[in-house]
C-alpha cells in the first residue's frame, strides 16, 4: 500500500533483490583493483613524461631544462624511486585495511534508490503552497487554473497533488486498489539526482576534504622548522619537480599527508568503493600533472584549476617556498589566507636559472664561497602569514656583492622570498647554505650572459623576444608587481 504523509499519499516504493556486483575487470576483484589503479596510473603517466624528457619532445613548453634537472637537485632518481616505491607500499597496506572496513557491493537497488529520491521530490512539494502564501499567490487556486492546460505543473504547485496518476496494485491481501505513482518529471529529476548530481557532489566534497586537509599539513610542515627539517625537507631536495618524484616524501610525511588526508576524504563523502577507485586515481593524476615540469596547452588539468604543474613549480624554488601550498586539487586557501605568491611575473627568473644551469654543465665551475653569516631585522608592514618573515631570518646570508642575489619587490613578496630562503638555510643537511650560494653564483653568471646577448642583439632578435614572451605565458603568475623578485627595477 502507499504509505501517507500528514494526510498525503505517497507513491509505494519497488521491490527490489540484492545480487553480488561483478568485478569491473574480472578476475581482479574492485577493492584490490582500487589498490593497483592509482599505482598504475602513476607509473604510466610519469614513464610518459619521461619518456618526451628523454626524447626532448615538447620542449618549448618545459619549465625547466635537463640542465637544471642535473644541476639543481640533491637527490638522484634512483633515491626518489627507493622512496616512491615504499610510499606506495604503505598505501597499498592502508588501503587493505581500508578496504576491510567497506561492505561488498551489490547491484539491484537502483530502482528502490531512485524511488526513494522521487519520493522526497514529492515531499520537498508539499512547501510550495506556504511559499507562494508568503508573496500573497493562492498555490491552490492557481493549480485549479492550471489543471486543464499544465497538469503537472498545477499539482507541483498544488504541493504534489497529481489526482490523475494512479495505477491499480494488487494488495497483500490478493485485491487490487488504486494507488499514487511518479510523475515523469520527478523520475527524471530523481534519476538525475541518483546517477549523476548526487555522486558529483561527493566527489566535490572529497576534494574540498583532501585539498583542506593537505593544504593545512602542508603548510605546518613549511611554518613548524622541526617538522620541516624531520620530514618535509626530503621533498623539497627537488627544485627542479619532475612526475615520478611526485610522491617522493619521508615515509611518515607521506602517509599523513597524502594517504590518510585521501582516506578520510574518501570515508566523509560516503563513496562506493568504485566512486573511490577512481577518486583516488584522479588524485594521483593530478598530483603527477602538478610535478611533470610541463606546461602543455593541450593537457586539460593544466586549464580545469589554476593549482597547475606552474603554480606548483614556484613552490619548490628556494624564493617561493613558503608560497603556494594548495594541492592537489584547487587553490582557494591559498588565496583566502594570503599564501599565494605576490612576486609578480617569473619568466626572468626562470630564463636566467636555465642559462646558468646551461653554462654550469658545459664550464663546471666552482662557485665562491658565502661570506659570513650575520643577523638582520627590519621593520614590515603587516602582510597577513608574512608578517614577521624579516624579522624572523636571523640567519639569511649576507653575499659578496659579486654574487648578490636579487632583492625581492618592497612588501608582502620580500617577506615571502625572505622566509623561503631562510627555511632553505634550516635544512642544513640537505644542502642549506650551499644551495643559495650555488643560486648567487648562477644568478651572476645568468646575469652576465644576458648582458652579453642584449649587445649582441639585432632587429632578428625580435623572433627570441616573441618566444620569451611564451614562455611568460606558460610559467607566470601574476601578482601585484610586474616582475620578479625586483630583479627589473634593479638593475
Amino acid at each position: 500500500m502507499a504509505s501517507a504523509i500528514d494526510g498525503f499519499e505517497l507513491p509505494p516504493l519497488p521491490q527490489y533483490q540484492l545480487t553480488a556486483l561483478p568485478s569491473l575487470v574480472p578476475p581482479i576483484p574492485d577493492k584490490v583493483l582500487t589498490l593497483l589503479l592509482p599505482i598504475a596510473a602513476y607509473w604510466i603517466l610519469s614513464m610518459f613524461f619521461h619518456w618526451i624528457d628523454t626524447k626532448d619532445y615538447f620542449s618549448q613548453y618545459r619549465l625547466h631544462t635537463p640542465a637544471e634537472v642535473l644541476k639543481r637537485n640533491h637527490v638522484s632518481r634512483w633515491e626518489v624511486v627507493k622512496d616512491v616505491i615504499l610510499q606506495q607500499i604503505i598505501q597499498t597496506v592502508v588501503g587493505t585495511v581500508l578496504g576491510m572496513t567497506e561492505p561488498d557491493d551489490f547491484y539491484g537497488k537502483e530502482d528502490y534508490d531512485v524511488a526513494v529520491w522521487a519520493r522526497r521530490i514529492r515531499i520537498v512539494q508539499r512547501v510550495i503552497p506556504g511559499l507562494l502564501s508568503l508573496v500573497s499567490i493562492n498555490a491552490k487556486g492557481l493549480a485549479n487554473n492550471l489543471a486543464g492546460s499544465h497538469p503537472m505543473l498545477a499539482g507541483a504547485l498544488a504541493g504534489g497533488l497529481y489526482p490523475s496518476l494512479n495505477k491499480m496494485a494488487t494488495l497483500t491481501s490478493g485485491g487490487q486498489a488504486p494507488v499514487p505513482t511518479f510523475a515523469a518529471w520527478e523520475m527524471v529529476a530523481a534519476k538525475a539526482l541518483y546517477w549523476y548530481i548526487v555522486p558529483a557532489l561527493q566527489f566535490g566534497l572529497a576534494i574540498c576534504v583532501v585539498d583542506t586537509w593537505q593544504y593545512f599539513l602542508h603548510r605546518a610542515m613549511h611554518m613548524n622548522k622541526w617538522l620541516y627539517t624531520t620530514f618535509h625537507s626530503r621533498h623539497h631536495r627537488l627544485y627542479v619537480p619532475y612526475a615520478f618524484g611526485a610522491l617522493y616524501n619521508h615515509p611518515f610525511e607521506g602517509f599523513l599527508l597524502d594517504i590518510l588526508g585521501a582516506s578520510i576524504a574518501f570515508k566523509m563523502a560516503g563513496m562506493s568503493t568504485r566512486q573511490g577507485m577512481w577518486f583516488f586515481t584522479c588524485s594521483t593524476i593530478k598530483t603527477v600533472d602538478d610535478h611533470c615540469g610541463y606546461s602543455l596547452p593541450w593537457d586539460p588539468l593544466q586549464h580545469l584549476t589554476s593549482n597547475n604543474a606552474g603554480y606548483h613549480d614556484i613552490h619548490h624554488q628556494s624564493w617561493g617556498i613558503k608560497t603556494n601550498f594548495s594541492q592537489p586539487f584547487f587553490t582557494f586557501w591559498d588565496r583566502l589566507l594570503g599564501t599565494v605568491w605576490t612576486g609578480g611575473d617569473v619568466t626572468a627568473r626562470y630564463q636566467r636559472a636555465k642559462i646558468a644551469a646551461q653554462r654550469q654543465v658545459e664550464q663546471e665551475k666552482d662557485s665562491s664561497l658565502i661570506a659570513q653569516l650575520s643577523p638582520t631585522a627590519s621593520a614590515v608592514k603587516s602582510h597577513g602569514p608574512y608578517a614577521e618573515e624579516l624579522q624572523n631570518a636571523t640567519e639569511l646570508c649576507q653575499i659578496c656583492p659579486e654574487y648578490q642575489q636579487p632583492a625581492a619587490p618592497r612588501g608582502k613578496a620580500e617577506q615571502q622570498a625572505a622566509g623561503s630562503r631562510e627555511q632553505v638555510l634550516e635544512d642544513r643537511q640537505n644542502g642549506g647554505a650551499h644551495i643559495l650560494k650555488e643560486e648567487a653564483q648562477e644568478e651572476k653568471e645568468a646575469r652576465s650572459m644576458i648582458r652579453k646577448r642584449n649587445r649582441r642583439r639585432t632587429a632578428s632578435s625580435l623572433t627570441q623576444s616573441d618566444s620569451l614572451r611564451g614562455l611568460r605565458d606558460r610559467v607566470s603568475i601574476h601578482g601585484r608587481t610586474g616582475g620578479i623578485l625586483g630583479m627589473e627595477s634593479n638593475r
